[in-house]
């Protein structure tokens, strides 16, 4: 059995209020009624019983999407290698999986569902949200490209399936519900992951980029992570994967061999306003800290548990907590001005803030 690729712990940040880590935001959101913070394991490349009526309902599912989920091969050179997943787009062979999957690979293979293999290579990433596309050089005739669903159709406590090869088990399937929606995960000096699906449905290293699948067969998210608080890698429940819609924003640069960029404002912790705090505001993000080498410091936006700028605009549209900013910043390109309106000492100020992008440096 091949070495198992390096694991990556990511952080989870729940908060009372429905808000969490976004886009353009550093570090955790934090919540001033409690929120909790537990440990989250991104599912990587693993190491190279209902009643009868429900049985044959996920037979009927799993055999309409198997063939569009393919086994990757990812060899790390002299340091091993693991095993991920990844979903036919198209019959040219390009194939979406997880950024993690690919990233350190020297070497890529794609397994189609009945054995037939080919090497494969990166065509573009999209480091941000954990995916990647890979094109693999086998016959047209041989591919299944997968249905695409609408994820932003996606109903908590809707049916879904998973399919991948968890520990090297090929076209593995498992079932499950949508138990939420909306969530994010942070991980340390990356762009926080958000607007993730949560399912229930079994997911395990080697799943990852596999696929999660509607009731109607149709492909709604990329398996990703999975929540890990003993630090075991066993399944307790939880598991998250990239909505659809999102890949399909990004797929049109993925495609064209680009890097994906996402804008990035440097601004964390922050606090969701309530009126009890007495800010002068009855809603806003307050700014509890500002990576001294970012925009938002260049900008002159100040950070402080007790006396930071309060959030309340940008470009004009008004924020009233963490999603409302994370929305605007994401909404965004990669150098773009856009004018921050902040509370400070009682008074409104608005600042020009030009977006940079996500590193990996980034905390």
């Amino acid at each position: 059995m091949a070495e198992k690729l390096r694991w990556a712990a990511v952080v989870f940040v729940s908060v009372v209020l429905g808000a969490a880590v976004a886009v353009g935001i550093d570090a955790a959101f934090e919540d001033n009624s409690g929120g909790t913070t537990t440990v989250i394991e991104r599912v990587q490349p693993g190491a190279s019983g209902g009643v009868s009526s429900a049985i044959n309902d996920v037979a009927d599912l799993y055999e309409q999407v198997r063939d569009s989920v393919v086994r990757i091969n990812a060899s790390a050179g002299g340091f091993g290698g693991g095993v991920g997943s990844g979903v036919v787009l198209d019959k040219e062979g390009h194939i979406l999986t997880n950024n993690h999957v690919v990233a350190n690979a020297a070497s890529l293979d794609v397994v189609l569902a009945d054995g037939t293999s080919a090497p494969a290579r990166v065509v573009g990433r999209d480091p941000g949200n954990d995916l990647a596309v890979i094109r693999a050089d086998l016959p047209a005739d041989k591919l299944k490209p997968a249905k695409l669903g609408n994820s932003d159709d996606i109903r908590v406590g809707e049916f879904v399936i998973a399919v991948g090869n968890p520990f090297e088990l090929n076209s593995t399937v498992t079932e499950g519900i949508v138990s939420g929606i909306g969530r994010t995960l942070a991980e340390g000096g990356g762009r926080p992951l958000r607007q993730l699906i949560q399912a229930d449905a079994a997911i395990n290293p080697g799943n990852s980029g596999g696929g999660l699948f509607n009731g109607r067969g149709e492909l709604i998210g990329i398996t990703t992570a999975i929540e890990n608080p003993s630090g075991d890698r066993v399944f307790v429940g939880i598991g998250y994967a990239v909505p659809v819609n999102i890949a399909t924003r990004f797929l049109p640069d993925m495609l064209a061999g680009k890097t994906v960029e996402h804008p990035r404002l440097g601004v964390g912790p922050l606090v969701d306003v309530t009126p009890s705090m007495g800010l002068g505001v009855d809603k806003g993000v307050l700014v509890a800290g500002v990576d001294p080498n970012s925009p938002a410091a260049r900008a002159g936006i100040r950070g402080s548990r007790s006396s930071g700028d309060v959030i309340v605009a940008v470009d004009g549209q008004r924020v009233e907590d963490f999603e409302d900013l994370a929305n605007a910043i994401d909404s965004k390109q990669v150098g773009d001005t856009v004018e921050v309106s902040v509370l400070r000492d009682g008074r409104e100020l608005t600042l020009s803030v030009t977006l940079e992008a996500w590193r990996s440096g980034n905390s």
